[in-house]
């Protein structure tokens, strides 16, 4: 028998899951919950839906920081200028998560704890050194989102442990972000590559600051430090892309599968990090 839940306060979902005699899953949007309990993939004895605690769902800005609620749907996302302005790169890849009706319900602590390796948002989230807020049993905790995902499925959250949150730093001047992803239909497919650019660049146009994380071609999606060490101290050049071009491809860990070989996928790594890296830097170039 399934049991479910919708708690109206942080504490008492902490309560109810603390005290769940079997296994408990936290619905935040639900679409990829949902699916897997249809296919009997996950077989859960109660949920606890989190939307109806206040904070859960909505965008606040604090002095040029944004903090967005863990329940907080890809269409709400999508149209919040503000965010827009600032980080155009995680609203561009949580507005890829699924199709326009799935972007009513889903929701960025889902696609990250669903843990799939070509998860959109989460290689954009970590190229903007964005943090999730842990709550549990045992208190409260601010940490990296890269360190959530643990492995295709699995997550570090311990029994118990929801995000509540997300916090994006605020941004010097002339910063900028974006993802971009290949896959095999114009829309509503699963990313065969994803690569996510952040980048800082002086007044003349050299980068002083970056990140580069690829999704989809290792068991999670993966900073890659030579990457961002190809851009930083340069201006964009031929040279300086091809640098990047390599060292994405040299992080690559993919598996062959119907989608794309691991020849195929290291390729595209490659083409996709250097193209949202021109993009960033454009962004940058007339962000002030």
């Amino acid at each position: 028998m399934l049991d479910y839940t919708a708690p109206s306060t942080v504490e008492e979902a902490i309560r109810i899951l603390a005290e769940a005699p079997g296994t408990a899953k936290v619905l935040s949007g639900g679409t990829d919950l949902l699916v897997q309990l249809r296919s009997g993939r996950t077989k859960p004895d109660l949920i606890v839906d989190i939307k109806k605690i206040p904070g859960m769902s909505g965008i606040r800005e604090r002095d040029g920081a944004f903090v967005i609620g863990a329940a907080t749907p890809g269409a709400v996302i999508g149209e919040c200028e503000a965010l827009k302005r600032v980080w155009p790169g995680v609203v561009e890849a949580a507005n890829l998560i699924g199709s326009t009706q799935v972007q009513g319900r889903a929701s960025l602590a889902g696609n990250l704890c669903n843990a799939s390796p070509a998860a959109d948002s989460v290689p954009a989230l970590i190229a903007a050194r964005a943090t999730c807020v842990v709550v549990g049993a045992n208190g409260r905790r601010e940490v990296p989102v890269e360190s959530i995902p643990t492995g295709p499925g699995r997550t570090s959250l311990k029994p118990g442990e929801f995000i509540v949150e997300f916090h994006l730093p605020k941004r010097p001047a002339r910063s900028a972000d974006a993802y971009l992803r290949f896959i095999p239909r114009t829309e509503m497919d699963i990313a065969v590559v994803g690569a996510g650019v952040s980048v800082t660049l002086d007044p003349g146009g050299a980068c002083t600051d970056a990140r580069v994380v690829l999704g989809a071609v290792a068991p999670t999606a993966i900073l890659v430090p030579d990457a961002a060490a190809a851009l930083i101290g340069h201006t964009l050049d031929e040279t300086v892309l091809a640098a990047l071009d390599q060292a994405a491809r040299r992080a690559c860990k993919p598996i062959d599968d119907k989608r794309g070989t691991i020849e195929y996928r290291t390729k595209v790594a490659g083409v996709m990090a250097r193209r949202a890296a021109v993009i960033a830097h454009e962004r940058a170039g007339v962000r002030r």
